[in-house]
């Protein structure tokens, strides 16, 4: 339990890198962007191909990451400059990226159990303290290395993401997700910002899908299925559980919901009746209920305040009444 529980963290610090990218176009630029699902897979797919071909793989991880953005940046091209709608625009771009992710690995699935990964680096580099914590905590997994380096890089790019946004340029970017109008009126090159928010939502994407395809040792042609989804499902239940007043606990906010959805997913498949296959029903049903959640909640805040007010003005004319 403890060890699957371990996993779980180690996975949603990865995911969270996509689930950031996805809070970038998502909440950031509220744009619709379905190119996730297969800007995920280039990112592993780039990456797989080039540590086969012996590159070093940090350098490979740099070099997906490139490639979601030149990803993203082409369907905010196909938005801004072709006229398309976002949501197909996205579409668009996923398709087109089935094929291009193929052409990529020239296979489905590409193995990188036999090769050295950023993973396996790690792993090997935090050796040398296994022993001396196991004889502290006997049930720390020996990956704990992973834990480490993804809290490490997930809080760089946080820290990244936050001085970014409040800068002039991440002011605009946020300032057309809100209202593109405005900024065109003062002569604000919105086509430009928009393509540049979504080809760094689809840069960490591509990055996470690096990271995670050396972490499951194989990258897959279908491994970018409903990612889009699994994105979602962080931002929302981060949102819901701790906030997103500011951007500072927003972007902390995703962290925390990528690793909770991870928890949550590894605690829902022990029950016995549930299988793999059902990840994807008990993905829907957690955004369902971290949707509707919140809004019964403050409904119910509402109505007790309203309530609460009605009682005060009826005690009021009481005694109103009663002093004539």
């Amino acid at each position: 339990m403890i060890t699957a529980l371990f996993s779980s963290v180690e996975a949603g610090l990865l995911y969270a890198l996509m689930a950031l990218g996805v809070y970038i176009s998502f909440r950031i630029l509220d744009f619709p962007d379905l190119t996730v699902d297969g800007s995920f897979v280039t990112g592993a797919a780039v990456a797989s191909v080039l540590i086969v071909a012996g590159v070093n793989p940090f350098i490979a991880s740099l070099a997906a990451l490139g490639a979601g953005f030149f990803a993203g940046c082409m369907t905010g091209l196909l938005h801004t400059k072709g006229k398309i709608n976002p949501l197909l625009s996205g579409i668009l771009m996923m398709i087109a990226l089935y094929s291009i992710n193929l052409r990529i690995m020239d296979k489905p699935n590409v193995p990188l159990l036999q090769q050295e990964t950023v993973m396996t680096i790690i792993t090997k580099a935090f050796q040398r303290f296994d022993q001396a914590l196991a004889t502290v905590i006997p049930f720390v997994p020996k990956t704990w290395g992973i834990v480490v380096f993804g809290m490490l890089l997930v809080v760089i790019v946080k820290v990244v993401i936050d001085l970014f946004l409040k800068t002039e340029v991440g002011l605009a970017l946020r300032a057309v997700g809100d209202n593109k109008k405005m900024i065109a009126s003062f002569s604000g090159n919105t086509d430009r910002l928009t393509i540049m928010g979504l080809g760094l939502s689809n840069a960490l994407v591509a990055f996470s899908g690096a990271l995670i395809a050396q972490y499951s040792g194989f990258s897959d042609i279908g491994m970018g299925i409903g990612m889009i989804v699994i994105g979602l499902a962080s931002v929302i239940i981060g949102e819901a559980l701790f906030g997103a007043k500011t951007i500072v606990r927003a972007t902390l906010a995703v962290i925390f919901g990528a690793i909770v959805y991870r928890i949550v997913i590894t605690l829902a498949l022990r029950v016995q009746f549930l299988e793999t296959g059902d990840v994807k029903l008990i993905t829907a049903l957690i955004v369902i209920l971290a949707l509707v959640v919140p809004q019964m909640i403050a409904a119910r805040a509402e109505k007790q305040r309203k309530a609460r007010k009605r009682g005060v003005a009826v005690a009021s004319t009481q005694a109103d009444y009663e002093s004539v």
